[in-house]
């Protein structure tokens, strides 16, 4: 399971441990899975020294 943070006072938790990203419904509170491929990072700033980056997570949030 995965921690999902959506703000200083919410999170939730994601069985789907697979690449993926998520959509956040700000008003009903839903949350959509968006598969990896469907959206595209097109560059990172680098990881600190002697860092290396793991995971970008990726929620869009959704005035709806």
């Amino acid at each position: 399971m995965r921690e999902i943070v959506l703000d200083s006072n919410r999170s939730c938790f994601d069985t789907n441990t697979g690449d993926h990203h998520h959509f956040y419904f700000e008003r009903s509170g839903r949350l959509e899975d968006i598969s990896a491929e469907k959206v595209q990072i097109a560059a990172l700033p680098p990881a600190p020294d002697g860092a290396t980056v793991r995971r970008v997570d990726v929620i869009i949030r959704i005035d709806a």
